[in-house]
């Protein structure tokens, strides 16, 4: 497929399936847990995964560092000198490079202060052992977890979209079936999720390397110059792409505090479960950025703006389509979600519709905000991109997370977000139209 030459339409639909299977299913690891684990421990096991949320977002926010930064780059050489251009390689060597550091050092704090970062993710006495049991397994595989989101990006930009899809694939329906065998059948609990979880990614794992042996491969190692600078320019490209995902763990955070604080377990219970949805309508949003950003980027190198503003119009009515998706779902049947992922309480049947109903308003712009980063990241607009992802990320939100149940009561908390969703999408549709304004009308490749 050539990024610079097929159709837009047909060549972006393609890679939007790829994408959203890929990233459906990965989001499927942390859903189908929760589930099982509600059923299985009840709402204290729900709870549990809730405290255990940001340690996935941090893991997975690194590898999204090196890989979305380094195959941008890559693509970005590509679309300016061709396919053949061996630069493009050294992007890649330093990616997984740099993954490697960062999963050294990540193994390392997982392995020796596992207690200290659940107890500051929110864990208190009676979900702290929950929450270690089902970090253990998770222990021994950390760096298959960087590796795969590092390999699922650069097997998008190198033409094979469809093998990061179906490694990933493998992985979920292993970590599905998993989960039930060990949790229940073999009566592990919890820890059996964090073990069908760590086995499914490291089959996806070893998948994506047969690309390295197919016709397809033109991936390399190849000895980069100035390792450092270029572990620099992948960081300052996708730095807003791995603040998503940091971002996602820091509001779980001070949203954990602050409910227990305001409204208790039961209400931590239902915002579990919010987690799981909204990390569904993330991935949404993922899918539209990560199968627009290749075909952006090469042809932002080629100096073709008309090809890239119809990718837009394509891209911003997909985010339409989920965000109304997501958000009719959850106003209409919020309970379906509780009885999904728990067996829940009276109680907790009671509060849960309100609850979804509030944060859910927060799903109609979150596709078109996330999907604004990989945009302004693929035109080489760092700067908007991380006052995107920041100020949904921490700033705005977490202002409003402290603000609004100070002064308004514990209830109004679920109202944080559609706020925070509000006011960046003001600042990102006026961005996207002065970025798409200022790109270049086609020229001939000379």
């Amino acid at each position: 497929m050539d990024f610079l030459k097929d159709k837009i339409k047909p060549m972006y639909l393609k890679y939007l399936c790829a994408a959203f299977g890929s990233s459906f299913i990965t989001s499927i690891y942390g859903i189908v847990d929760m589930a099982i684990v509600g059923q299985y421990h009840g709402a204290q096991g729900t709870a549990a995964m809730a405290v255990i949320a940001p340690i996935w977002n941090l893991i997975y926010s690194l590898g999204l560092l090196m890989g979305i930064g380094g195959s941008i780059l890559f693509s970005t050489l590509r679309g300016q000198y061709g396919k053949n251009n061996q630069n493009s390689n050294e992007f890649f060597t330093a990616a997984l490079t740099g993954a490697a550091a960062l999963a050294l050092i990540t193994w390392l704090g997982i392995i020796f202060f596992d207690k200290e970062l659940l107890l500051f993710f929110g864990a208190e006495e009676t979900l702290l052992p929950l929450a270690r049991r089902y970090v253990f397994p998770v222990k021994f595989a950390v760096p298959s977890f960087l590796f795969t989101q590092v390999l699922t990006a650069f097997l998008r930009n190198d033409g094979n979209p469809g093998l990061a899809t179906k490694a990933v694939l493998f992985g979920g329906i292993f970590n599905v079936a998993g989960d039930y065998f060990f949790v229940f059948t073999l009566d592990m609990g919890i820890m059996g999720a964090g073990l069908a979880t760590v086995i499914g990614s490291v089959l996806s794992l070893f998948i994506m390397l047969s690309h390295f042996a197919g016709k397809k491969n033109s991936l390399h190692l190849t000895k980069p110059t100035a390792l450092l600078q270029k572990w620099k320019q992948i960081t300052i490209t996708s730095f807003s792409s791995f603040f998503i995902d940091v971002a996602m763990g820091i509001l779980t955070i001070l949203f954990n505090r602050q409910i227990l604080k305001y409204l208790g377990t039961d209400a931590l219970a239902v915002y579990g479960i919010i987690i799981n949805i909204s990390t569904f309508v993330q991935c949404c949003a993922y899918s539209i950025g990560q199968a627009s950003q290749p075909i952006i980027s090469m042809n932002f190198g080629a100096g073709y703006g008309n090809r890239i503003r119809t990718l837009l119009r394509y891209t911003l009515c997909t985010a339409a389509i989920f965000g109304i998706f997501w958000i009719g779902i959850s106003l209409l049947v919020p309970n379906l979600y509780v009885r999904i992922f728990m067996s829940p309480n009276n109680h907790i049947l009671e509060i849960a519709p309100a609850i979804i109903r509030a944060y859910s308003l927060s799903f109609l712009l979150l596709p078109l905000n996330i999907f604004s980063t990989y945009y302004f990241q693929a035109l080489m607009k760092p700067l908007a991109a991380f006052i995107v992802s920041v100020s949904r990320g921490t700033l705005i939100s977490g202002i409003l997370i402290y603000l609004l149940p100070a002064f308004l009561g514990g209830e109004s908390i679920w109202f944080a977000m559609p706020i925070t969703e509000l006011i960046v999408a003001a600042y990102a549709g006026m961005e996207i139209y002065l970025c798409t304004k200022k790109l270049p009308h086609e020229k001939e490749r000379p």
